[in-house]
């Protein structure tokens, strides 16, 4: 996005009279306006198609379009509290509240399951083929423009962890705010599958279409009966900015004199992209409980010499801007690690490709909401071990069933008129684990913790052992969360990386 539409947002979240001991089922919520081109034109669709074809574009959860935030409380920044310091963790995790006994559900959902169905927890806008072409029609040059809105509520669960206590009193949240980015990356979008979505227009329109447009429902009914015999149709999302074959035109052909017809399907490569975009509204829709005062002054010898607020985990992804050579990669990357817990490089297919995979296997966001995950398995590869670590850090490391969107992206054909089979594993998108550096008791040197806030430059190389070397020290002022690389390229031989 141009530097233009990277600035910072600030908001209260409360103020200095709302001083309670806990904050829960509060959300911020955000309107803005998104001018989305089109690559490809959205044409030849037969005019009883038109209404039920959609595109929904929107994104996995609310929370992923906040990046980079940072929390103030009267005035002071809360960083939040290392991931190594066991009490804080225990106390925090003892006291989360399980996802289903949460009230907020509606904006905790899964794209594979609720996407498909309309659900109303779907994170995102439906925009019909029929929407697109009105916008479009008069466009002459390449890429089409079309206007939308998004309106988001991002509930402060997906951001800090405080509001998930209901036992404890944790602070006094007075005079709180927070500052953020708008993560334009998050966005994803998906052609819903046309049986599905026709079947939803027809069933709310069902009397008009039968009472005027005879001719439209036999086109409908033609679309049920050959869709299968056509095409495969696969739950695959895709993100913002990156190419994926679409469904361009939906035609009826008659084949013989006596009027038997024939659905026709094309089918081709389109990049969805956002220009531009703009916040319109936002606002902080705060609740909470009122403390008596001798709890607040317990809360406040309690918290007299320590911050209150400790940011939930939260994945941020850095695309390295180098490609590959012969000699492999050579990058820098400014990343503040105070309070990291995991570092990771992703090599992903489509260079673009920052929040949103083919395969949800190295996307957590998926798949630990609606209490579900992955099976309780043993963890050989270095990307499960990753993927573990945030579900024990969520508490979600149970026994689950795998959810269907996993099964979908691995085993049901692509969106391609060649119903080409998914491959259960696929070697150009993999995430590798950097490893931290430990001192002799153990103890992380590699989190800020002893690096007392200094750039610290690392160098990794391919060769008969790997091998984690630490080459220097500079003087640097930050801190901050965790983060996740996302390589650009193909895997090469080497390459050194320079964080902070």
């Amino acid at each position: 996005m141009p530097a233009l539409f990277d600035k910072e947002i600030l908001i209260s979240l409360s103020d200095t009279d709302h001083d309670v001991t806990q904050i829960q089922n509060s959300f911020l919520s955000i309107v803005l306006t998104a001018n989305v081109q089109f690559d490809n034109k959205v044409e030849g669709f037969e005019e009883p198609y038109k209404d039920g074809t959609v595109l929904f574009i929107g994104l996995n959860s609310a929370g992923q379009v906040i990046r980079e935030n940072t929390i103030y409380h009267r005035g002071r920044t809360i960083d939040g509290t290392l991931q190594n310091d066991s009490t804080t963790e225990q106390f925090i995790y003892s006291t989360v509240k399980p996802k289903s006994e949460k009230n907020n559900r509606k904006h905790i959902h899964s794209l594979n399951e609720n996407i498909h169905k309309f659900d109303t927890s779907a994170c995102g806008t439906y925009v019909a083929i029929r929407e697109i072409e009105e916008a479009i029609k008069d466009q002459v040059s390449i890429p089409s423009t079309m206007l939308i809105r998004f309106k988001l509520s991002i509930s402060l669960d997906d951001i800090l962890v405080f509001s998930a206590f209901t036992d404890y009193p944790n602070s006094l949240l007075g005079d709180l705010k927070i500052k953020f980015k708008i993560n334009s990356n998050a966005f994803v979008f998906v052609q819903v599958n046309p049986i599905i979505s026709m079947a939803k227009y027809y069933t709310m329109n069902k009397a008009d279409i039968m009472a005027c447009r005879p001719d439209k429902l036999k086109n409908i009914d033609l679309l049920f009966r050959n869709w299968s015999l056509r095409y495969q149709y696969t739950k695959q999302f895709t993100q913002i900015g990156c190419i994926v074959d679409l469904i361009i035109k939906i035609s009826i052909e008659q084949i013989t004199d006596s009027g038997q017809k024939n659905l026709m399907c094309s089918i081709s490569p389109a990049t969805l992209s956002i220009k531009n975009y703009v916040v319109i509204e936002m606002t902080a829709k705060m609740s909470g409980y009122n403390a008596t005062d001798d709890c607040l002054q317990r809360v406040r010898d309690f918290f007299t010499n320590r911050p209150f607020v400790v940011p939930a985990q939260r994945v941020e992804a850095w695309s390295l801007t180098t490609s590959a050579t012969t000699i492999g990669i050579r990058s820098s990357q400014n990343i503040p690690l105070s309070h990291a817990t995991d570092l990771c490089l992703l090599f992903s297919k489509d260079a673009r490709a920052t929040t949103c995979y083919e395969n949800p296997c190295y996307r957590n966001i998926q798949t630990t909401t609606c209490e579900r995950n992955f099976p309780d398995m043993p963890m050989n590869t270095l990307d499960q071990q990753f993927f573990q670590i945030q579900l024990n850090a969520r508490n979600l490391d149970l026994l689950f069933e795998a959810i269907n969107e996993f099964e979908d992206a691995l085993t049901i054909p692509r969106n391609t008129a060649s119903r080409r089979l998914n491959p259960h594993i696929d070697l150009t998108l993999f995430m590798i684990t950097l490893q931290y550096k430990r001192n002799s008791n153990g103890e992380l040197t590699f989190d800020g913790l002893y690096t007392q806030n200094q750039n610290v430059s690392e160098q990794y190389r391919e060769g008969a052992d790997r091998r984690f070397d630490e080459i220097q020290k500079k003087n640097k002022k930050n801190s901050v969360c965790r983060a996740v690389l996302h390589v650009e390229l193909c895997l090469q031989s080497s390459f050194e990386l320079e964080i902070t």
